[in-house]
């Protein structure tokens, strides 16, 4: 009834199976000490030559001692040098960062530049505009000069 069926391990098959894997690692590791006994490296033979004994050993101490104190300035011009390269290249960076910065600088003031001449043509259109309207306007609220004649000229008139 339940949903899944339980199949009981076969006891023979299994120990056939462990006992295949132990002898093929046996063989693996019979092959492995035949390969190393046939591969051994034989016997080093060297030359015989004289070792030291040229000088003496105050002046081997002597030049052990000079060798340690270049190895150290050796090292310290190393640490110098890094860091040069180092404040050299952090240099680099702020310069390249800065002609960023500065040319991101220029673009928005040329556009502000824009803007404002963009603003002005439009504030002297619309100044034009308006003095034309109010231009429009008074010219179309005055009677002409030559239809009208004034009635009454004042004393301030002279004649000619």
């Amino acid at each position: 009834v339940s949903p899944y069926v339980l199949v009981t391990p076969n006891e023979t098959r299994r120990k056939q199976l462990q006992q295949s894997k132990l002898n093929f690692a046996k063989k693996e590791l019979d092959d492995l000490e035949r390969w190393k006994k046939e591969h051994k490296p034989g016997p080093i033979t060297l030359v015989p030559q004289r070792l030291g004994g040229k000088e003496s050993e105050a002046q081997a101490r002597q030049n052990q001692q000079m060798m340690l104190m270049q190895s150290k300035y050796q090292q310290k011009r190393k640490r110098e040098e890094y860091a040069k390269a180092k404040k050299a290249a952090e240099e680099a960076e702020i310069l390249k960062k800065k002609t960023i910065q500065r040319e991101k600088a220029q673009r928005l003031e040329v556009k502000k530049k824009q803007q404002e001449m963009q603003r002005r043509e439009m504030f002297l259109e619309d100044q034009n505009y308006k003095t034309n309207e109010l231009l429009n306007r008074l010219d179309m609220g005055l009677p002409k000069s030559d239809s009208c004649q004034i009635a009454n000229p004042g004393p301030e008139s002279t004649a000619w």
